[in-house]
């Protein structure tokens, strides 16, 4: 079963005398194929909560289980490779790199741990690519296509290696309104159709409505649900 488990999370930055509690306890489940939205005011805690479920940064206090495993008990390497396998992230910047091109941006997650990869992922690529409307740009650079077709690279690389947690911060923040419901749709709807756990921090109320859950933040409190 692919859920997540966050229980009693703190997390504070700087020294003992002037450190900074940016996590106060926040605690949610959720169940395979649920999605979330994460809203609250700039410096309430989202970005820091997102980098702790992504594995890119360690709680003070508090577990957080994903399908089944903590991820912080693991050694270095294995952490590395938990984390390629199994968390997805979509940013506000798509981080593409330049010199690539649209399928190559799509395979790069592959490359880290090659032994991990289910199959023929060039054939997964092409398959994703065609699903967000750009099978006709395998072979373009980020240079040679629009902001919104970049974001819809940016979604179908953060599936390539059929991740069980996928967690998007402000991935339309960048976008005007109608590219930015464009990316949401398809964001929604190739979630839906791969079953992954989905947690979107957003500002956009437009895309925090389109969520069944929501839960706010406040000076690191979980304050509304």
């Amino acid at each position: 079963m692919s859920d997540l488990r966050v229980h009693d999370l703190h997390k504070t930055y700087g020294g003992v005398d002037g450190g900074v509690d940016v996590l106060r306890g926040i605690s949610f489940d959720m169940s395979a194929g649920e999605a979330l939205a994460v809203t609250g005011p700039s410096g309430s805690g989202k970005s820091t909560l997102l980098q702790i479920l992504g594995t890119l940064d360690r709680p003070g206090q508090g577990t957080v289980s994903i399908g089944g495993t903590d991820p912080f008990s693991l050694d270095d390497d294995g952490l590395a490779r938990f984390r390629n396998r199994t968390v997805g992230f979509i940013f506000q910047d798509h981080h593409l790199l330049p010199q690539y091109s649209v399928l190559e941006n799509v395979l790069v997650p592959t490359l880290a741990f090659p032994d991990q990869v289910d199959g023929d992922a060039a054939a997964y690529a092409r398959e994703l690519l065609d699903k967000v409307g750009l099978g006709h740009r395998l072979d373009h650079r980020p240079a040679e296509i629009s902001g919104g077709e970049r974001q819809r690279v940016a979604v179908a690389r953060s599936l390539i290696n059929k991740p069980t947690l996928l967690l998007c911060d402000e991935p339309t923040g960048s976008l005007d309104p109608v590219t930015a419901g464009t990316v949401s749709d398809l964001l929604i709807d190739m979630h839906g159709a791969a079953g992954t756990l989905l947690i979107v921090v957003t500002h956009s109320m437009d895309l925090a409505g389109r969520f069944a859950r929501r839960i706010e933040l406040q000076e690191g409190r979980c304050v509304e649900s």
